[in-house]
């Protein structure tokens, strides 16, 4: 089957579906993943077709402004000015993808380009397979990933309303460029107001979320066809070696901490990278800072302390005491597979969520918000994470669970299922989408 899979965002937003892709195509479905185009070398490097869909996601985050933005962890002025660049963006988007869908069978998208997708989808007369790598089916279980864990005390009600409002935030901040897109390049009619959730092209397919279910049990609210099938882990390309540095620094002392914000920008790296430093100090820890996006830079450090620009979480996390990082969906479930206790410092999005959630887990402090980052809450933290023995243990025992798993294969399992005795199914999908537009 050609499958396309449309994946935008940050590297780490990009990263579980480039796992995906891998193991589709290693199944013997020919497979493109489009994404923007300074990935092209990260999608090529694990063998994987490449389409590019213009923009650079790593200098938009670099971008002066957006770094504010983050740093103030104010979602709603963050969307608005995300929405300023999606209006800008999307009709390349549009024009780059529709090129990449040509004799696409079925169509893959999580958060980053659904509703793009969802457009595409309805243009080609392809069905659309929903993957996520964060809860976005509405239950009454627990509340939108965007709200404060209070919400939960109102009630199961209160729980579903706030995850349809996570929705409607994400569309709304899109919508006037989803309109502009549809009209100008794909010729189509606009979405409803309230979203296209109900589109024709995600009916009659399932909804795949890829994290543990040891993390997040499946809700009972959730349907039949929504499955948690375990993360969508990426693995080195058997050619990548560690640097010899790192190596050399890991097997002289005991583990060290991992530090590392991810694409998080600050408009003060300098005062945060001594702020982590001054931690470090404090609670006597070896560790290894992440410099690069995040912007992690110190002239002159300890010999304790390894500057590393990038290094794949799978091979590294293991290897370390705990992790200390924003709380983005795949730094999350790379340190809770690896094991180790985590210290989530989450800036704004999804992060407060699943820094809730390895703190309930029991596998890490309370997560600290990086408005409230502080040398001495931040030692305080890592100083548990590394002497709590009971955390250590949760910690432990929830990274073999994890590493039980295959997310991946799962996935594919589901996805093969619908090829064998579900193409009726998708070709319905197909016809009526192909009718709607004769």
């Amino acid at each position: 089957m050609q499958i396309a899979i449309l994946a935008l965002g940050s590297q780490g937003d990009v990263q579980p579906y480039v796992a995906l892709g891998r193991g589709l195509q290693e199944a013997g479905h020919s497979l493109r993943l489009i994404t923007h185009e300074n990935y092209a070398g990260f999608v090529t490097s694990h063998g994987l077709e490449f389409w590019p869909a213009r923009g650079d996601a790593q200098a938009a985050v670099n971008a002066p402004e957006l770094r504010a933005l983050v740093e103030k962890g104010n979602f709603i002025a963050l969307t608005r000015h995300t929405a300023k660049l999606a209006a800008e963006a999307a009709l390349q988007w549009g024009e780059d993808s529709l090129a990449a869908c040509d004799g696409v069978e079925l169509l893959l998208a999580g958060i980053g380009g659904l509703n793009v997708a969802i457009a595409l989808a309805e243009k080609r007369g392809i069905p659309l397979l929903q993957a996520y790598v964060l809860p976005f089916t509405p239950t009454s279980a627990f509340p939108g990933v965007l709200f404060p864990p209070t919400i939960a005390r109102l009630g199961g009600f209160a729980n579903r309303i706030s995850h349809h409002l996570v929705r409607q935030v994400m569309w709304q901040g899109f919508r006037a460029a989803d309109g502009r897109m549809r009209r100008e390049v794909l010729g189509l009619p606009p979405a409803p107001f309230a979203g296209p959730y109900r589109a024709q092209s995600l009916r009659g397919t399932p909804v795949l979320y890829g994290f543990s279910p040891s993390v997040i049990p499946k809700p009972a609210d959730w349907g039949v066809d929504v499955h948690v099938t375990g993360y969508w882990t990426l693995d080195p390309t058997p050619d990548w070696m560690p640097p010899p540095a790192l190596v050399d620094f890991l097997a002289s002392g005991p583990p060290p901490v991992y530090v590392g914000f991810g694409s998080m920008g600050n408009r003060n790296p300098e005062e945060t990278a001594a702020l982590v430093l001054r931690a470090i100090k404090q609670t006597g820890q070896r560790a290894v800072l992440l410099s690069g996006w995040g912007g992690l830079a110190a002239g002159e450090v300890a010999e304790s302390v390894f500057l590393v620009d990038s290094v794949p979480h799978a091979w590294l996390f293991p290897r370390m005491a705990a992790v200390v990082h924003h709380g983005g969906a795949g730094t999350t479930g790379a340190g809770l597979t690896a094991g180790v206790p985590s210290i989530v410092i989450p800036f704004f999005g999804d992060q407060p969520f699943w820094g809730k959630r390895v703190a309930e887990l029991g596998v890490g402090p309370a997560p600290i918000p990086r408005q409230q980052l502080s040398v001495e809450r931040l030692a305080q933290a890592i100083q548990q994470a590394v002497s709590d023995q009971p955390m250590r243990q949760a910690a432990a025992r929830l990274g073999e669970k994890i590493r039980a798993e295959d997310g991946v294969a799962a996935a594919l399992a589901l996805v093969g299922q619908m090829e064998k005795s579900g193409r009726s199914r998708l070709g319905s999908v197909q016809n009526e989408l192909e009718r709607r537009h004769l």
